[in-house]
């Protein structure tokens, strides 16, 4: 005897499509999957006549099967993968460039123009105006020298 007026069947299809409305939601592949495995159970249950036991065996199989194989093919080529070095080190990005002393730079002290924004840096010596390379990043200071002038 049923609790339900319903057939079982038509709550595994009305589950599977809420789930994946809430995939759509909230994305993150995992309720897709999960979706489509009580999709296919509600379809097997109006197709063939079987018990809710074997509802719920078929649905965990298939949910399980259905995770592995589409979470192998969606997640293998949700990262990029890249081989430079200073992807996240944004201050290794500086090495080299060639900016503008906006403070005599010497052994001591002094600052330079990087882009829209002023930092310390050591090294030179170097006087207002010139161009220098950065070197070296130690901490938030910049280690530069002599740039010589463009031909």
């Amino acid at each position: 005897m049923s609790i339900s007026p319903f057939d079982p069947a038509w709550f595994w299809l009305i589950g599977g499509v809420v789930l994946l409305i809430a995939e759509l939601i909230a994305p993150g592949f995992f309720l897709m999957f999960v979706g489509a495995a009580a999709i296919i159970t509600g379809v097997l249950a109006i197709a063939l006549p079987i018990n809710l036991a074997i509802q719920l065996g078929a649905f965990a199989v298939l949910a399980i099967a259905i995770a592995r194989i589409g979470g192998r093919k969606a997640y293998a080529s949700r990262y990029d993968h890249t081989s430079d070095p200073s992807l996240n080190n944004p201050v290794h990005r500086l090495l080299g460039r060639v900016v503008i002393v906006v403070e005599p730079v010497d052994g001591n002290g002094g600052r330079v123009r990087v882009g829209d924004s002023v930092w310390p840096a050591r090294g030179g010596p170097a006087s207002v105006g010139e161009r220098v390379r950065i070197v070296d990043v130690e901490g938030n200071c910049l280690k530069v020298e002599a740039e010589p002038p463009p031909r």
